[in-house]
């Protein structure tokens, strides 16, 4: 008695298996063209010399004695000088969300009336979050990994570590 082969239950393993690789495979190819990596540079050189600028600017930063207080509550950012008595017109504030580039953003803010840098948001900011704080010339930079929201004032300081 001889039975269709698609009533053999080892003639459906065998096919299972190739098909499953199969379905794998695409899915990794599609996975892989929608979310391409950011992260990669097409120009090495270019970016170590930029390193290095970086981290003289940051140098700079020390030298100058930079240093701010920053804290977050309730939606409302404020930021405040504590390093130097040196009144900035325009603070430059970059945040990059360490894994999701969209979500990255930059304020540019103005002094208040004792000196403080604030910005209200619309929606929370929440968690681990890359800030760069530059003046309006860039000729200095403080970079910090920080948490949000804060209650209390943390320090940001340079640090040639954190700069990229």
């Amino acid at each position: 008695m001889k039975t269709s082969w698609y009533k053999e239950p080892w003639a459906w393993f065998v096919f299972i298996l190739p098909a499953t690789a199969v379905v794998a495979g695409i899915a990794t190819y599609i996975i892989a063209n929608t979310n391409p990596d950011p992260l990669v540079v097409g120009d090495y050189y270019k970016k170590g010399k930029a390193i290095n600028l970086e981290v003289s600017k940051v140098k700079l930063a020390q030298k100058l004695g930079m240093r701010f207080a920053l804290k977050l509550v309730n939606n409302e950012l404020v930021i405040k000088p504590t390093g130097i008595e040196k009144v900035f017109p325009v603070l430059n504030l970059n945040f990059y969300h360490p894994t999701l580039a969209d979500r990255d953003f930059y304020l540019a803010l103005t002094a208040d009336g004792n000196g403080s840098f604030r910005h209200v948001f619309d929606e929370p900011v929440k968690g681990k979050w890359r800030l760069t704080i530059t003046p309006f010339e860039n000729h200095w930079k403080i970079q910090n990994t920080i948490t949000l929201p804060q209650s209390e004032f943390i320090d940001i300081i340079p640090n040639i570590r954190e700069a990229n």
